[in-house]
């Protein structure tokens, strides 16, 4: 009898399942009905502008603990070993810049969606630039986010795949339309509870059936799993101190930083210091979900370290990262009645909250950025009527987006995480734009042609077939998850967009080697030289007039750490500030609305 036909849900198990839906939906139906009944776009955007840190905190965790992550991480440290988990460094100062530099400029200017600051700072063109861009990243990537679990699922426990989808698109979009901002960050609150709950549940059992902590130290010690610091400076190697110390800053900048999902919990709290606080909460919780995942992915490869490879003809069907972790989960798990469903809910607790946020986040700029502009007389019962419309209607191009990714072949799903990571590198170089006063519409010329460059490195990795480094060789029992050849390669490319071959003969010369880039630093990369060529043009078509920038958009970063540098000197390099323009915690900030309708926020004295 094959492995996997022992492998089944129980019905407490589909119970625990059907609990979650059931909680996450009545946290929706809470507040559609208590508080102000989201009858205004504030309460139902931005939650009121009452949130304090703790729940926007764990909120920021789950929009982006997506289920990608809650497998690929496990399959990761089972394929590569511990490398990866020296990316917590970078949450450092992924998360102190945009505490300091992003957070009070966005809530001192009372906004809304992210890419009004791209207006009051450069022009409306570039406002709905960025704004097209987000939607058109964040439609797709929540389209994989509702399919990828389900269809592991199904491929492991035989679940209805279209059932989970349809359950969990629908259940989400429901909750997300009724309860609004509020509805999402507690519900996120709940599901962040249930995947660490989940998680924990298997290490301890798998610890526990593997012969303990010692037994499972000697078995990924013995298989070369524990990784020392590595300094290699190549940034073609998969993962080194620089590749996730370095390019992961970048990564979590353009996530923790500038994102909408993430400005807009930022914006919903009480304070700005509950709004910074809140950044500086979510470090913790994130080195906790880190080692949960990576502990997973070593306790797994202790479980199966003495499996035999099946022939190299059948290799690429092995490396399957769902299944690889929800085989495990099932085989650790299938005695123990209940905690199957509980991690199969951890998971969807992930999407969830993922996908949720999605809904949000979108209705957000939909409206603020594209239909308020041509519709200044809209009444606020109207517009909150809109933004509700809008989340339902973006729930179910969502679940459209789940069948395309259906009939998506393994090269494009690659090629759409790819674009989801470069797209976001240059909307982070526009919105570090903010440290630099001097930065006018000439330097935003050069912006698509650095988009164009971060386009050009990432499709050429996918036509080459390269993305930085060569993989270890996994020793996971291909016969035990070996499942239809669809199904594995779909599942395969889109839990990990970025497995490479398992051995590889030479090194890549010319542009091969530059298409070799490691992808932790597409983000870094792409961002880099929009600051840099907008620098460059700044300083040679002279900075911007004073009298031209907007108050309240600035941040001296740049000025304050050049503070030996003469300030004329300053003034050529683009890092001094106008006078007038600090943001400043002293400051008493008048409210100012422009032409375009948006507020700002001009120092007094």
């Amino acid at each position: 009898m094959d492995p996997l036909e022992k492998m089944h849900f129980t019905t407490i198990d589909y119970v625990i399942f059907a609990l979650l839906l059931v909680a996450s939906m009545g946290i929706g139906l809470y507040y559609a009905l208590s508080g102000g009944r989201q009858r205004t776009t504030q309460e139902f955007l931005l939650a009121d502008r009452g949130m304090s840190c703790l729940p926007v905190s764990l909120s920021l965790i789950a929009t982006f603990q997506s289920a990608v992550a809650i497998v690929g991480v496990p399959a990761e440290i089972y394929t590569h070993g511990t490398q990866y988990w020296f990316i917590g460094c970078a949450y450092i100062l992924g998360l102190f810049i945009p505490a300091h530099v992003f957070v009070p400029v966005f809530y001192r200017l009372h906004l809304t969606s992210a890419y009004q600051y791209l207006e009051l700072r450069f022009s409306k063109p570039v406002r709905i630039c960025g704004t097209l861009t987000f939607i058109f990243q964040t439609v797709i990537y929540m389209g994989v986010c509702v399919y990828t679990p389900a269809l592991a699922l199904n491929a492991v426990t035989g679940f209805d795949l279209w059932g989970a989808v349809l359950a969990t698109g629908l259940v989400c979009t429901l909750y997300t339309t009724l309860g609004g901002l509020k509805a999402v960050i507690w519900t996120d609150v709940f599901q962040t509870i249930v995947m660490f709950a989940g998680q924990l549940a298997v290490i301890v059992v798998g610890v526990q059936q593997t012969g303990g902590l010692a037994e499972v130290w000697r078995k990924v010690w013995e298989g070369n799993r524990i990784s020392g610091i590595d300094l290699n400076p190549d940034p073609t190697e998969r993962y080194t101190f620089w590749t996730l110390g370095v390019g992961g800053v970048f990564l979590m900048l353009s996530l923790y930083g500038v994102n909408q999902a993430q400005v807009q919990r930022y914006l919903s709290s009480k304070t700005e210091r509950e709004a910074i606080m809140s950044c500086y909460m979510v470090f913790p919780s994130l080195q906790v979900a880190l080692a949960l995942s990576c502990v997973m992915g070593l306790v797994m490869f202790a479980r199966y370290s003495s499996a035999t490879l099946l022939p190299t003809v059948h290799q690429p069907l092995c490396v399957l990262y769902p299944q690889m972790v929800l085989y495990f989960v099932m085989d650790m798990l299938q005695d123990l009645p209940g905690l199957s469903g509980l991690f199969i809910a951890c998971l969807f607790s992930a999407a969830l909250s993922t996908i949720s946020s999605a809904f949000n986040s979108l209705a957000t700029v939909t409206l603020e950025d594209l239909i308020k502009p041509h519709c200044s007389s809209m009444t606020e019962a109207r517009a909150t009527l809109l933004s509700k419309g809008l989340a339902c209607s973006y729930g179910l191009i969502c679940l459209a987006m789940a069948y395309l990714t259906h009939l998506m072949s393994d090269s494009v799903l690659q090629a759409v995480f790819k674009i989801f990571g470069m797209v976001g590198g240059p909307l982070l170089g526009i919105f570090l734009c903010e440290c630099d006063p001097c930065g006018n519409q000439t330097s935003l010329t050069l912006k698509p042609l650095c988009l164009a460059m971060a386009f050009w490195v990432g499709i050429g990795s996918i036509v080459t077939r390269t993305s930085g480094g060569p993989a270890a060789v996994s020793h996971f029992n291909c016969t035990a998850v070996q499942l239809s050849g669809n199904i594995t390669t779909a599942i395969g490319t889109a839990l990990n967009s970025t497995a490479v071959p398992t051995s590889t003969s030479s090194q890549p010369m010319g542009l091969q080697r530059f298409y070799s880039l490691s992808f932790m630093w597409y983000s870094a990369l792409s961002s880099f030289t929009v600051v840099i060529t907008g620098l460059i043009v700044s300083f040679l078509t002279g900075p911007m007039k004073e009298e031209d920038v907007t108050p309240g958009t600035l941040y001296p970063l740049l000025g304050n750490m050049l503070f030996f540098v003469p300030d004329n000197l300053k003034q050529n390099l683009c890092c001094a500030t106008p006078l007038g323009h600090r943001v400043s915690q002293q400051s008493t900030w008048a409210h100012h609305t422009h032409s375009s309708g948006l507020c700002s926020l001009v120092e007094t004295t």
